[in-house]
Order: structure tokens, then C-alpha cells, then sequence
């Protein structure tokens, strides 16, 4: 808390703007609001909400009778075995109160010192294993963040470990004390800021109720427009609770249709990177790093700062680049004209969760195909790749030409059944036209390899879309380059130098494609997908508005013809001729321009048809 002069008490490190009660017209735009997100689904089922309560329950039992088990080995005597205690809290959405249905419930172990990490990923873990109710079970150890991942009785759970340096955890126990962080490590520090964070951001907001409300606006607004993925350089959920409690602070007697209104409106026009703050950032007991950009060179590099207010402070948006900022800063200022209109009675809540755009929205993409031979490996390599593709993006920013690299927030997983090595290794590059492809849905990680005598191939692919400059006014250029080798080939190199990376089971292709060539996955039923449009010589004879580029390869019985180049490797290719291609700014450029304005892509498989 912070003291205005001479004034009340205020929440954050400013007054705030307005103090002004809701009028009638926020009350009736909030309850529109309320009726709008009810009908989207982002409620949970009253019987849900309950099996959770009680799936809680189970894992608060299971864990104080693992530190039980782990205490009588380390020799205590048993009274004080009993006394050690174990404690579960939840942290995320969930503690939020704003997650939906069929949500995951982030949650944390905390034991005393005498239980360590090992004890936590061998004992609770085969504990866990022996209970019927518990599937989907895996333990991640290398991650960030160690967790292990399962449906506890068909709700989705991530629990993370943390030890504080104390003889007994009790069930009164919180962890906003500071103090509590002496003598950790950083992964157990780590683990405990999720649940420090969480709670700190409801200590800081002056309405929970009209935060919530407000937030499970932000977030379902946020996945529908596809900017919702801290790995893929836009905002995460703690990001996003960030900013709503920051509106909140401003306008602390504002109701959630107000603070949704004056949200996108205050976003938008944010100087960034002036950073997002809750409260001031302090100073703590332990020698860790503080965001701080006076201090550390890297902090002055983040383009959206948003400050997490639990010691020590970090920096939650780190991962923004400057494509994902331009996007971000594009939906701000769409939201904030509709969020108007609703304001004024000429528009509607709807209209602000429609669906994105982004398979439609560009008229070249880069598709990254990772692969393996198991579901289990292909889980962790894929997420490998996934963590790195905020990498290629900055490096294809300062490619000559791009305007902007727009990943998409998530990728697309299949399962292959191939019959001959030939065709797995056509799926394994991303062509997949030799044989039918199913959906990979709830696949058993225990099935893998070779299955009824076929080849099983695991895919997961990503997407970035391609946003060439356009041609300066009075330009004469007849087209224009965009030469990706290097920033694909980095890339590559990047992700094969993982430590776990096995060339035998594992593969990476990166490709350009046409959004006419975009795979049927991608688009959800009755979507219209990109339609490939002609253009006609002076004679009149139809040409596509695709040409080869590379040495011609024997064609396929589907007469498509495959122009490959090695990504993986620095070694120049042999001389080739350049993929003409169109720059289309909007989807209904005229022929007239698209015949005048071409750009050449080179440096990634190419596939034309």
C-alpha cells in the first residue's frame, strides 16, 4: 500500500485515475458481459467444481503420507514423522478463480528440508502410479520448473516441488514471508514464485470480483485471437492477470465492464517498455538477481515489461520480440474500438472474441516440422522445439525486406502409420500426400515404433507467418528478396545441439508454404480456406502464380514437385533459380499489383505445385 498525500490509501505505485462509481450504462454493459462469457463456456459445472475440491483433498492426503514415508527413512521418530507435515497450495488460474472447464489446476508440494527432489520424483511419483484414479502420469525433471504431470480422476494436474528450510510444514503455513527464501536453491525458489506471484495479485487489487470477471474476459479474449503463449513471445496468464489488476488499481471502484473498456484503451496507448508494475520492486534477503535495467544490460532489452510484485521480481514477458509487440499492440487497438462501440450501444461483446485470422492473414508461411518415433520422445522434442522458436523469430527480424515473423501459439499433432521407410521419411519432411493421416488425440505414449508392421511417425508442426514490406511509394524494383538460409540454418543448429538429440529418431524440416497449400488441420470445419487464384499471360494462357526454383526432381504420380534444401547444414547449394513469389499485403490485392510486386523466398524447402 501506498499513501496519497494528505489522501487516502491506494493500491499501486500511482494514484488512481478516477473514483467514480459504476453508472447505469457499465452496469448494464457489465452484465452483458457476464451473459456473454456464460454463454461461451468459460464457467465450470457446479458437480466439476466440486470433484476438484475433492481431488485437492486426495493430493493434500497423499502428500503429507509421502513426507510420513520420506521422514521414518531419514530415522525421526515417529512423533515427529507425524509432525513433519507436507502442504498443497494452487497457484495460476485456478487460485485466480478464473479458470474454465476442463482446465488444468497448477499446484505445488511443499515439505520440509529432510525430504528432498529425488524423494518427490521417485516415492510420490510411484505412489501416484499405484492409484487408478491417476493417468497420464509423467515426470519432467529437466524443465525449468521440475513437475509431474497427470489427470488426477480426469482433471488435468501439474504439481511442482519445493523444500523450505524448516523442520515442519503446518497447515497454516503461507509463504509471503520473505525469510522463507533463505537457503534455497533457485529451482525450489522458482517453484514457490508461482504461488507467491498468484497470491500477491489478488492482495493487490481492490475488487476481486471485478477482477475475475474482468480477466476471464482478457483471457478468453486472448486465446481466440491467438496471442495467448508466453513460449511463443506473446503473454502468458500471469502477464495477463498483471495487467488486468493493474486497470483495476486504476479505477479501483470501476465493474468489469468498465475496467474491460478502459483496459484495451490504456494498452494500447501504453508507453512501452515503461513497465507494467503492481507495486514498488524491493529489496529481499537473498543474493538473486531483481529485475532491473539500471543494473542488468538484458532487462533493458524487454520490449513489454510486465514486473511480477513477489521478491525477487522478474520480468514475466521476457520472450516478446519485436514482431510478437507489433501484433499484440494490433489487437490492443482492435479491441479497444470494439470495446467502444459496446460502450455506446452500437456494438456487441461477440464481436471481440471472434476467431483470428492468422491462417488466412498471410500469403506465405514457414511451416517447422519436428518428428520422432514415439509419442514420449516426440512430447519432450517437439517442446524443445517449441521453446526455441522465439529464437528464429528475432533472427528472421533482421532479415532484409520482412516486415514482421508472426508465430502461431501452438503446434498441430498427427500420427502417421506408413508402410514403408519411404514414406516415413516423406511424413518425417512433410509430405504427406502417400498416405491417409490421423489426428493424434490422447495417443498411448506406450504405443510406439512399428505397429501391425507399419512405420508409426509422431509429428507436431508450427507455423510463422511471412509479412513482407511493402514497396516503397514510386518503387521501380521488379521484385524483391527474402533470403532465409542463414536464420533457418541457426535454427537447426540451435535445436540439434540439445543434449537429448538423437539423429536416428528425430527429425526437423522448416518449409515455405502458400496458404493455398496449407494443410486441412490448420482450419476448423466450415472454415473457407485460401483459394489459389490465376493469372493469365498476354496470349491468354493460364499460368499458376507459383514457379520451381531448384533442380527439378522426377515428379510424384500427384505431379507435385518437391524442391528441397538442406536447413541443417552452412554448405552453399548448388546455383539455382529463385521462387518467385507475390507480395499481397491484404488478401484482395488486384492482378495489376500482384503482377508488378514479387518477392523471392530462398533458403527453405520449397513446394509448388
Amino acid at each position: 500500500m501506498s499513501d496519497l498525500p494528505n489522501g487516502p490509501k491506494h493500491l499501486g505505485v500511482t494514484p488512481p485515475i478516477a473514483l467514480n462509481y459504476p453508472t447505469q450504462r457499465e452496469i448494464e454493459v457489465t452484465d452483458l458481459l457476464v451473459q456473454e462469457l456464460t454463454a461461451q463456456g468459460t464457467f465450470e459445472s457446479e458437480d466439476e467444481s466440486r470433484r476438484r475440491e475433492v481431488v485437492l483433498g486426495k493430493l493434500d492426503k497423499l502428500v503429507k503420507e509421502f513426507v510420513y514415508r520420506t521422514s521414518k527413512k531419514r530415522q525421526l521418530p515417529d512423533a515427529d514423522a507425524r509432525e513433519a507435515g507436507g502442504k498443497i497450495f494452487t497457484f495460476g488460474s485456478y487460485r485466480l478463480g478464473v479458470h474454465g472447464a476442463g482446465a488444468d489446476i497448477d499446484t505445488l508440494c511443499v515439505v520440509p528440508r529432510h525430504v528432498a527432489r529425488e524423494d518427490f520424483f521417485s516415492d510420490m511419483h510411484d505412489s501416484l502410479n499405484s492409484l487408478n484414479e491417476v493417468t497420464e502420469l509423467t515426470s519432467v525433471t529437466d524443465a525449468y520448473v521440475p513437475v509431474i504431470k497427470m489427470k488426477f480422476q480426469d482433471i488435468p494436474i501439474d504439481l511442482v516441488f519445493a523444500k523450505l528450510n524448516v523442520p515442519k510444514v503446518p497447515d497454516d503455513l503461507e509463504l509471503r514471508e520473505n525469510l522463507l527464501l533463505k537457503n534455497l536453491d533457485e529451482t525450489c525458489i522458482r517453484s514457490l514464485n508461482g504461488s507467491r506471484v498468484t497470491d500477491e495479485i489478488l492482495r493487490l487489487v481492490p475488487s476481486i470480483p471485478a477482477f475475475r470477471t474482468s480477466l476471464r474476459c482478457i483471457k478468453l479474449w486472448a486465446h481466440r485471437r491467438a496471442i495467448y503463449s508466453n513460449v511463443m513471445g506473446f503473454f502468458g496468464g500471469v502477464a495477463w492477470a498483471m495487467l488486468v489488476a493493474r486497470i483495476c488499481q486504476l479505477y479501483p471502484n470501476a465493474i468489469a465492464g468498465a475496467i474491460v473498456s478502459r483496459f484495451f484503451r490504456i494498452m494500447y496507448q501504453w508507453n512501452w517498455p515503461q513497465p507494467v508494475l503492481l507495486k514498488p520492486i524491493e529489496d529481499g534477503p537473498l543474493q538473486v538477481r531483481v529485475w532491473n535495467p539500471k543494473i542488468y544490460h538484458g532487462d533493458r532489452y524487454h520490449l513489454m515489461p510486465i514486473i511480477t510484485p513477489a521478491y525477487p521480481s522478474m520480468c514475466a514477458t521476457h520472450n516478446v520480440t519485436q514482431s510478437t509487440k507489433k501484433i499484440i499492440e494490433e489487437e490492443f487497438k482492435r479491441a479497444a474500438e470494439i470495446a467502444d462501440k459496446v460502450m455506446i450501444g452500437t456494438g456487441k461483446w461477440s464481436d471481440l472474441f471472434s476467431k483470428h485470422d492468422f491462417f488466412s492473414r498471410y500469403r506465405h508461411y514457414l511451416q517447422i516440422i519436428t518428428s520422432s518415433d514415439s509419442a514420449t520422445r516426440q512430447l519432450k522434442w517437439s517442446g524443445m522445439v517449441e521453446s526455441r522458436i522465439r529464437h528464429l523469430i528475432s533472427k528472421l527480424e533482421g532479415v532484409d525486406n520482412l516486415y514482421l515473423a508472426h508465430p502461431f501459439v501452438k503446434g498441430f499433432d498427427k500420427v502417421h502409420h506408413c508402410a514403408t521407410e519411404q514414406e516415413a521419411n516423406d511424413v518425417s519432411h512433410g509430405i504427406y500426400n502417400l498416405k491417409p493421416i490421423s489426428e493424434k488425440s490422447g495417443t498411448d505414449s506406450s504405443k510406439s515404433g512399428n505397429e501391425n508392421g507399419s512405420n508409426t511417425i509422431y509429428t507436431t508442426t508450427f507455423y510463422i507467418g511471412l509479412l513482407v514490406e511493402p514497396r516503397a511509394v514510386g518503387s521501380t524494383t521488379a521484385h524483391r528478396q527474402l533470403n532465409l538460409s542463414w536464420p533457418i540454418s541457426e535454427f537447426t543448429k540451435l535445436v540439434k545441439s540439445w543434449d537429448k538429440f538423437d539423429e536416428r529418431y528425430m527429425n526437423i524440416t522448416v518449409k515455405n508454404v502458400k496458404c493455398t497449400q496449407l494443410p486441412q488441420e490448420v482450419f476448423e470445419e466450415g472454415e473457407q480456406r485460401p483459394t489459389k487464384l490465376k493469372r493469365t499471360k498476354p496470349g491468354g494462357k493460364a499460368k499458376s502464380n507459383t514457379t520451381t526454383t531448384e533442380q527439378p526432381i522426377k515428379k510424384r504420380k500427384t505431379d507435385k514437385v518437391t524442391d528441397k534444401v538442406d536447413t541443417a547444414t552452412d554448405q552453399p547449394n548448388k546455383k539455382r533459380k529463385t521462387d518467385k513469389v507475390i507480395d499481397k499485403d491484404d488478401m484482395t490485392t488486384t492482378e495489376q499489383k500482384r503482377k508488378s510486386d514479387k518477392v523471392e523466398i530462398n533458403g527453405s524447402n520449397l513446394e509448388s505445385n
